[in-house]
């Protein structure tokens, strides 16, 4: 006999509440930049950052996935990581400019974009095994902390520089919405794996950032998004290996890196010496038309002739 499993309404009530707090927090961002308090605009969307990587799992975790709460969270994200930032942007340094205006709308809807792109991929099957390593484009939450970079340098330094002119702000708010509305591909944390012998020094480096968080929290999280921005490359990289390389799809870590160091070894050139030391000393290997041609010139000489080249 088979027992029907229910959560009761305040379990599937849970993850939907921590939705709607990050949408208050990314709000909460843009009445902070109104009072020119720049250190809270930057706490309220790293709030939502986190409660929005909360959300989902705690869903999981508790058997109270729904539609609705998936509904909800993408447009949570959209007024957290997309109209707040773009708000806190305009009224922090943009006010009045008609230029920066468009520029937040720009960016408002890219992130829209971005988010009605990744509910559309999440049904498709067509997708290779491998592809859920990857985002397609930049992250909502990681967007909108890294369109906020120009506040947090700010906020860091204690006062303004060329980071926060205006024409600056709004390059770099139009480069972090075409990052996330491109196919460029950056990596899922929640896919990675580490090895077993990374673990202790991955803890004491999350202890060190957890140290510097407290100590240092600007400069830390200014760190921690340039690093978010040089794994692109490498997830580029990744990405395209793992394309060209379906062998690796689904196999373990230690395999694909396995199968990296065979390939490095067979595409190695030869050694430039003509011999080679050990057992296979006396072995020759075949010449090429200039040494053959070198060699010639030698005879000609020792017999006292003149050669002629082609």
């Amino acid at each position: 006999m088979s027992e029907t499993r229910t959560n009761p309404p305040g379990v599937r009530f849970l993850p939907n509440a921590v939705t709607v707090l990050a949408m208050c927090a990314g709000l909460s961002a843009v009445q902070f930049a109104l009072n020119q308090q720049l250190e809270g605009a930057i706490a309220a969307t790293a709030v939502a950052a986190v409660l929005d990587g909360l959300d989902g799992r705690i869903a999981r975790l508790l058997d109270a996935t729904s539609k609705m709460g998936a509904e909800l969270d993408s447009l949570s994200d959209a007024m957290s990581f997309g109209v707040a930032p773009a708000l806190t942007l305009y009224a922090w340094q943009l006010g009045g400019n008609r230029v920066g205006w468009v520029v937040a709308l720009i960016f408002a809807v890219c992130m829209i974009l971005r988010l009605a792109r990744f509910n559309t991929l999440l049904d498709d099957g067509e997708q290779p095994s491998f592809s859920k390593e990857f985002f397609v484009g930049i992250p909502a939450p990681a967007a909108g902390l890294l369109a906020l970079l120009p506040i947090v340098i700010t906020a860091a330094a204690g006062g303004n520089g060329w980071w926060s002119a205006q024409p600056t702000v709004m390059v770099w708010m139009l480069a972090i919405a075409a990052l996330a509305v491109s196919r460029v591909p950056t990596l899922s944390l929640k896919t990675i794996k580490v090895p077993a012998k990374l673990v202790a020094p991955l803890l004491v480096l999350v202890a060190l950032l957890a140290a510097g968080i407290v100590t240092y929290p600007l400069i830390s999280l200014t760190i921690a998004l340039a690093g978010y921005l040089v794994h692109v490359p490498y997830a580029v990289y990744r990405h395209h290996w793992l394309a060209n390389h379906p062998e690796a799809w689904e196999v373990p870590p230690r395999e694909r890196r396995a199968i990296r160091r065979s390939q490095r070894r067979l595409g190695l050139r030869p050694p430039l010496r003509r011999r080679v030391a050990g057992a296979a000393r006396r072995v020759r290997l075949p010449r090429r038309n200039g040494d053959r041609e070198r060699e010639n010139r030698r005879s000609y000489r020792a017999l006292g002739l003149r050669h002629r080249s082609k």
